[in-house]
């Protein structure tokens, strides 16, 4: 499980940082290329760059649908769950378990149908001439305009991106049914720098509404605001 998820990561850090660095190299170029420099604007303009930006598109792609699977393992996803919040213990769990389910349920729809259409695509005409089985009248598919690629190949992120994702859920599903806990992340931490000990920890739970979470150092500071009247004499 951990070669997946390194695999996982080391995916969409690639991605990312190819990404980014194709769309800085083809913006400098395009400038670069207006300057009446000798010789130099000459080369820029014998180089096509045409390629990049449907390049990065298709890694945006990728990136994101990956990134969606990281993001159910890691517990980084927007989820609204003030009602879930206020249920007790019980019913709390059976929601939770439930609406995983769901997300396991959507994604693996999404990762069958998305595979049949890979497949339809031109996926089993690449297979089957790899094979060097007998091809028939099956359809081979289109490509990409500017890279020219098999667009079956630029959808197999949807099957193996929800196919991933559909696994997450099911593996975070798991992982709650054993210890009833969820993945947390805390979108404040930054990896390499240590918190220092602070105050005590502030928790949603500990609230009269269970909605906001309380401010408990300041109350311990004034707690004449609690009479309503903002700390002010009347």
């Amino acid at each position: 499980m951990k070669i997946l998820d390194h695999l996982e990561e080391w995916l969409i850090t690639f991605l990312m940082g190819a990404a980014t660095t194709i769309i800085f190299i083809a913006v400098v170029h395009r400038y670069a290329a207006g300057y009446e420099i000798p010789v130099l604007q000459d080369w820029l303009l014998s180089l096509n760059f045409g390629w990049a930006q449907e390049l990065c598109i298709i890694m945006f792609v990728w990136m994101a649908k990956f990134g969606a699977a990281y993001g159910v393992r890691t517990g980084i996803h927007v989820g609204v769950d003030v009602m879930i919040n206020r249920l007790d213990d019980r019913w709390r769990a059976k929601f939770v378990v439930f609406g995983l389910l769901a997300g396991a349920l959507f994604t693996g729809v999404v990762g069958s149908l998305g595979a049949h259409f890979v497949w339809e695509n031109g996926a089993h005409h690449a297979i089957f001439k790899f094979l060097g089985m007998d091809l028939g009248d099956l359809y081979e598919g289109p490509t990409t305009p500017d890279l020219e690629w098999p667009t079956w190949i630029v959808y197999s992120a949807i099957p193996l991106g929800s196919s991933l994702m559909c696994f997450r859920f099911l593996q975070v599903t798991v992982s709650f049914l054993r210890t009833g806990e969820l993945p947390h992340h805390d979108h404040g931490h930054v990896d390499g720098i240590e918190e220092e000990p602070g105050v005590d920890e502030v928790s949603v739970f500990e609230m009269e509404d269970n909605l906001h979470p309380h401010d408990r150092t300041y109350e311990k500071r004034h707690p004449e605001d609690k009479s309503g009247n903002g700390g002010q004499q009347p």
